[in-house]
């Protein structure tokens, strides 16, 4: 019987196919091991297409790695509409019934080692911990982020203020100053709903027998220092950390038609000359943000390539409709704008593109270091403003995006491209990505910092598989 792990990543197709990336990685250094990966039904088709899900779990089937198998959750029904950032986290609590059972089932026909939870699955660790299942996190973040949350406890203990009453910034060691504008809006209140979750969530992963982080010790080398020396968490201990990045899926060769449009259009332009616009999944924009986005690289007169994403009540809107008046006829030598979607990571990788402007998703910036393109940092939601922080004070890889009154101007968009992309710090930003992309190959060479961390991790679930329980209830597990 094959020692198994169980992955269980949060709602979203990012978080599956992060932790699916994740299942790859484990199995292509461990041929024996067999791979459960747990999937959340959502509420409704908008968050998460079905046929996405089916793409997602057919890509990696039987043939490419059989040892990954997929098990399906039911769904869970609502009776009022959540907001996207709640959503995952009430459908993890409502299915945690449904994963009792199915853990126990693969407990009776499975020599189960192991569950790696998606960070926002946290609540799922008092069912790992009263089956006595070894348990594990998978941060999908960077190891900067990491320690914040799990600082927030002792900032929680030392004061009984919310973050948003605090006069000074909050100090975490192996990070810059981070003023509260930049913390994440959920944790500002503590008396609101989304700053407990925080708060339960870094005590899980604090209590849980280790942490995977998508990230490798050149990029983040002062933070990854005080976590491991336990400096972000006063009481207890820091969990063994496992740094296996970076992580990021395959490009798309962009097989559909606006792929290949992208790409084709691409080949025609010259080496590093092209500016891509890209935000997210979420990163949707109001009419007059994507007016103020077209004067700025319209004002620049650089070469772009614009994926847009407008508020879901101007779906209906054509182009034209939305962008100014002329604003292609006028940029048509120059520029392209796609709707929604285009092939991020082969984009990137193509020898045309010379800069990035992003919503500071991690994945997002890992792939933009693997393949050395200097970024120009708008952060939109969740901990994208702790990401540009990091990104322009520590990794110094990134120019930061002024907002005005919650809009970036169109003067400021074209101000930043344009040092980006002709000035002496735009230089020195390329030249220092550059570096970090052969770093981040060497992390994952023969004997580089992220495969030495994955052997780690395999060392020790199967250290913990073997050793005895100190009690059928107890959360810990001691050899």
């Amino acid at each position: 019987m094959k020692d198994t792990l169980v992955l269980y990543p949060a709602l979203g197709k990012g978080h599956l196919n992060s932790m699916i990336e994740l299942g790859k990685l484990l199995i292509t250094h461990n041929s024996s091991l067999s791979i459960k990966i747990l999937i959340l039904s959502p509420p409704n088709t908008t968050m998460q297409p079905q046929q996405e899900i089916k793409k997602l779990t057919t890509t990696f089937g039987c043939e490419t790695f059989p040892s990954i198998t997929f098990h399906h959750i039911p769904p869970i029904s609502f009776p009022v509409t959540l907001p996207p950032h709640i959503l995952p986290l009430e459908v993890c609590g409502r299915s945690n019934y449904h994963v009792n059972h199915i853990l126990q089932s693969i407990l009776k026909t499975s020599n189960l080692k192991g569950v790696i939870l998606d960070f926002m699955n946290f609540s799922t660790n008092q069912i790992t911990s009263t089956l006595d299942i070894p348990t594990y996190f998978f941060y999908t973040s960077g190891a900067s982020s990491l320690a914040v949350f799990l600082q927030l406890p002792t900032i929680h203990q030392n004061t009984t203020k919310s973050l948003k009453d605090f006069h000074m910034y909050p100090h975490v060691p192996g990070l810059p100053q981070i003023p509260i504008a930049d913390m994440p809006e959920q944790v500002l209140d503590r008396e609101g709903k989304g700053y407990k979750v925080f708060l339960d969530m870094a005590t899980s992963m604090k209590e849980s027998d280790g942490v995977i982080i998508n990230t490798f010790d050149a990029i983040e080398a002062r933070a990854l220092k005080a976590l491991k020396a336990g400096l972000c968490v006063s009481k207890g201990t820091t969990p063994p950390l496992f740094c296996i990045g970076p992580m990021i899926s395959p490009p798309s060769k962009g097989e559909d038609e606006r792929g290949s449009l992208c790409l084709t259009w691409l080949d025609s332009q010259p080496r590093q000359s092209v500016v891509f616009l890209c935000f997210g999944s979420m990163g949707r924009f109001s009419k007059a943000q994507l007016n103020e986005i077209a004067i700025g690289l319209e004002k620049s007169e650089k070469r772009f390539l614009w994926v847009v994403r407008s508020d879901t009540d101007l779906e209906k809107l054509s182009l034209d409709e939305l962008l100014p008046e002329g604003f292609f006829e006028r940029t048509k030598e120059k520029g392209m704008v796609v709707r929604n979607w285009a092939p991020q990571g082969a984009i990137l990788s193509h020898d045309s593109v010379g800069g990035f402007v992003t919503h500071c998703g991690w994945n997002s910036v890992l792939e933009a270091i693997c393949v050395g393109v200097p970024m120009i940092a708008w952060p939109l939601y969740a901990e994208q403003r702790l990401n540009r922080l990091f990104m322009v004070e520590e990794m110094k890889v990134a120019l930061k995006l002024n907002e005005s009154n919650g809009l970036v101007s169109g003067i400021e968009l074209d101000e930043r491209v344009k040092e980006l992309m002709e000035s002496d710090r735009g230089i020195e930003i390329r030249e220092r990505i550059l570096k970090m992309k052969i770093s981040a190959k060497d992390a994952r060479g023969g004997g580089g910092s992220s495969l030495v961390d994955l052997k780690k991790f395999g060392d020790s679930w199967k250290e913990l598989a073997s050793c005895n329980i100190s009690s059928p209830n107890s959360p810990f597990l001691f050899c």
